[in-house]
């Protein structure tokens, strides 16, 4: 019985041993997986302050698990960096003169998505310039100005007329702008009263509204001054402007290049204004719509040989006026003349204009056909001061006041 107690003894010493060792064993196991742990935290810990988590792209450009320093070079030398509005869409591309991605904003960006120790979320981020350059051009994708002139109204859409469109520096860059050309000069086309054709109430006898013509206009009218329209509307359209008033963007011909008749009323002629008949060879002024001079006897250009001699028919206007000055040409056998006036108020650039002509003795009305001037409007000398007097209009920096030469 002894023996078999001694027995049970030794079996149960072996057992507690056994458990004494397990435990140990597990003891030291876990202080070593729990170290491991620690060692793996501390170390997971050091990686994610110095690199981007894996799952992090910028500007589509993957910089998962690199520092900030090599994922700043790799943007700069793979990222799509350049937006451009090309047929209404926005394309991306890689331009090598511009830098997607500074120090700064790297790190912005890394420690948006820093974690204590690596994550696999998915983190997106897109460069400020790009983001920015985005939404300037999907906003001119969409814009559009009412263009308005001469009581007409025209819709301009960007998407239909820019093209090559980008974003830099804070500033449109606008590479195609054909169609924007193209529409203007057909704008100009409809509008420009230029070398148009129209009728024309014209005074007869003592009455300011005597018969209706066909009159021209030569100098006088006004056109789209095309190439700063298109410089201010883009201008608009970079701004996000909804108007355009064309008014601010016209032209004119002759001794000026402002815009002349824009606006105003009797088929833009106005109510004040001179007329030549050529045929009755008389001059009427016409101030605040009533007659203010009547000339029954002038003088115009020699009708008969040859035609650089004749007065140009067509609507013009008063370039300027001076007093005293000399009148010089070539007559037709090429000798050279030198004609002093008291009064000069010229209409055209080849010189034509109203004068007093002290020399001329013969005021008939025929007098034009075989000795007239060489296109000049000759008012006798006792009567061109009354001409003087009543052109005064002035406009900008000069005179305006429309002259119509008619038959």
């Amino acid at each position: 019985m002894n023996e078999d107690l001694k027995k049970k003894n030794k079996r149960n010493n072996i057992i507690i041993l056994t458990i004494a060792v397990l435990i140990i064993v597990g003891v030291i196991a876990g202080f070593g997986i729990h170290n491991h742990r620690v060692a793996t935290q501390a170390a997971a810990e050091k990686y994610a302050k110095t690199h981007f988590n894996p799952n992090v792209t910028i500007d589509g450009v993957k910089v998962g698990k690199l520092t900030v320093t090599k994922a700043m070079a790799k943007v700069n030398q793979k990222a799509k960096n350049q937006v451009e509005l090309k047929n209404n869409k926005l394309v991306y591309s890689y331009n090598t003169t511009v830098q997607s991605l500074d120090e700064s904003e790297t790190k912005a960006f890394f420690k948006k998505q820093q974690t204590k120790i690596p994550s696999t979320q998915t983190y997106k981020f897109t460069t400020s310039n790009l983001a920015t350059a985005k939404k300037k051009l999907t906003d001119l994708s969409k814009a559009e100005i009412t263009y308005k002139i001469n009581g007409k109204n025209y819709q301009l859409k960007a998407k239909d007329l820019l093209n090559n469109v980008t974003y830099r520096d804070n500033r449109y860059q606008f590479g195609d702008t054909s169609k924007l050309t193209t529409k203007l000069n057909q704008i100009d086309k409809e509008v420009s009263t230029l070398h148009k054709s129209y009728k024309f109430t014209v005074p007869k006898g003592n009455k300011v509204k005597g018969k209706t013509i066909t009159v021209k206009n030569k100098t006088w009218g006004w056109g789209v001054y095309v190439k700063k329209t298109q410089r201010l509307l883009l201008e608009a359209f970079a701004k996000g402007q909804k108007n355009f008033d064309g008014a601010d963007a016209l032209y004119g011909l002759g001794y000026s290049t402002y815009p002349h008749g824009y606006g105003y009323s009797n088929k833009e002629i106005g109510d004040t204004y001179a007329v030549v008949s050529l045929k009755k060879q008389e001059v009427w002024l016409i101030k605040k719509g009533k007659l203010a001079v009547h000339l029954r006897d002038v003088v115009t250009g020699t009708m008969e040989g040859s035609k650089g001699d004749q007065t140009p028919r067509g609507v013009w206007y008063i370039h300027y006026k001076e007093s005293p000055s000399t009148l010089r040409g070539t007559n037709d056998d090429g000798s050279s003349y030198a004609s002093p006036v008291k009064y000069w108020m010229p209409f055209t650039l080849s010189g034509c204009g109203f004068h007093d002509a002290s020399w001329r003795t013969d005021w008939s009305k025929t007098a034009y056909l075989k000795g007239g001037s060489h296109g000049c409007v000759n008012v006798k000398p006792s009567e061109i001061r009354s001409v003087w007097n009543n052109i005064k209009t002035v406009s900008y920096t000069h005179l305006t006041l429309p002259t119509i030469c008619s038959v």
